[in-house]
């Protein structure tokens, strides 16, 4: 062996007494008491193991330009448009750049697998797209990371996203993605959508339904044709914040929906918030089979002027928002950025389990509750077994 994390709680178990956790040639080859071995050990002391964090809805492409975009006259300014304004000057080092600390920011705070949105369209052709797959094997030891394309600024109207979007998937881009409330005509926006997903095999994470009333929500469309392309498990869709207007029959009805159709919803607390002051209720979905995650979305952009990567603070925005409480909760809100998260990504190859491989993070906590609502992070971070994150307790010298 070439590793050995003793005294790990799991994930799925974690009141159950701790475990050693066996590790060769970057993947898990035991998991039992008091393992037997010789080998290098790093002792767990009873805290909190997991797969690593997931990340299922980031816009690389675009964070870290807060201080580049003209700033708003109003808290309702379009950050579209402000996003717009400056994009025809990314580059694909400047796109780099900015994107790697995002990515840095990201691990260092325990995250292993990360869903990149990339916007393609005309003022910005694919100089994200290429930065980012550079990006995305530069750092592939530490982090995985798959790519998103979609047309931020429409499609039906837009002939050169189409054109770049084709593109994109010829050069092996696995999702695509769209941003209905964005073109004149949601619905084709949608279909077209769906078509380019089944021509090249690949799943599809949507932007929907940002807003604060019930009206006019695509969300219908989109569980129709999940249906009718049999895409089911393979659909995301983001944001959802107008579920958050329905009253308790029609959200229940809305998730049974959502849930027979095989669709994931992803919750963007910071962003959703900041943009809509309406967060759906990710618990409330998952208690009606709605698979959920929950993401950061955007980092030092105009859709959300901060953050850090951190998803622990995320579930802990959630819950607090949501006013979740009790261990069974607070679980599910851990789960939504790691197990539930996966899911999402459709990641097979997630979870500590023998044949996986050894991405293990070590949380400063005892259980995935401890952790969300003491906003535990973690305290070192495995990738096929290599160390690649130490973040060592703060220190109290008493007086």
């Amino acid at each position: 062996m070439d590793l050995i994390i003793r005294n790990a709680r799991l994930l799925g178990a974690p009141e159950h007494a701790p475990v050693d956790i066996g590790i060769r040639s970057g993947q898990i080859i035991a998991i039992e008491t008091n393992l037997m071995a010789n080998a290098p050990v790093f002792d767990a002391e009873g805290h909190l193991a997991c797969a690593g964090l997931v990340e299922t809805h980031l816009h690389l492409d675009k964070s870290r330009i807060i201080d580049r975009c003209p700033q708003p006259d109003d808290r309702d300014a379009d950050a579209m448009a402000r996003v717009a304004a400056v994009k025809p000057k990314f580059t694909e080092a400047d796109v780099y750049r900015r994107a790697s600390r995002t990515v840095e920011a990201c691990i260092q705070h325990g995250t292993t697998r990360m869903r990149t949105h990339v916007e393609l369209d005309a003022g910005v052709e694919l100089r994200s797209f290429d930065a980012l797959e550079t990006l995305r094997t530069d750092y592939a030891s530490v982090i995985e990371i798959e790519l998103c394309v979609f047309p931020q600024e429409g499609l039906t109207n837009n002939p050169r996203s189409d054109e770049l979007l084709v593109e994109a998937l010829k050069r092996g881009a696995r999702v695509i993605g769209g941003a209905p409330d964005h073109d004149p005509d949601k619905a084709g926006h949608i279909r077209r959508i769906f078509e380019l997903a089944r021509e090249y095999d690949v799943d599809i994470d949507m932007h929907l339904d940002a807003g604060d009333s019930s009206g006019d929500m695509d969300i219908h469309l989109v569980c129709e044709l999940t249906r009718q392309y049999r895409l089911g498990g393979r659909v995301t869709v983001g944001h959802g914040c107008r579920y958050s207007t329905l009253p308790p029959p029609a959200f229940q009805a809305l998730a049974g929906e959502i849930a027979d159709a095989g669709v994931a919803v992803t919750v963007l607390p910071a962003t959703d918030l900041f943009m809509t002051g309406r967060v759906a209720d990710a618990n409330a979905l998952v208690q009606n089979r709605v698979n959920c995650s929950i993401a950061s979305g955007h980092v030092l952009d105009p859709y959300t002027p901060y953050g850090d990567g951190n998803l622990i603070r995320l579930v802990n925005l959630q819950a607090n928002v949501c006013r979740i409480e009790g261990a069974e909760g607070l679980r599910q809100c851990f789960y939504m950025v790691t197990e539930r998260a996966a899911m999402v990504m459709n990641l097979r190859d997630y979870g500590i389990a023998i044949g996986n491989p050894a991405d293990v993070v070590i949380m400063d906590a005892t259980t995935p509750e401890q952790a969300v609502a003491e906003l535990r992070g973690p305290l070192t971070v495995f990738r096929r077994g290599e160390r690649t994150v130490i973040r060592p307790r703060a220190e109290l010298h008493r007086p």
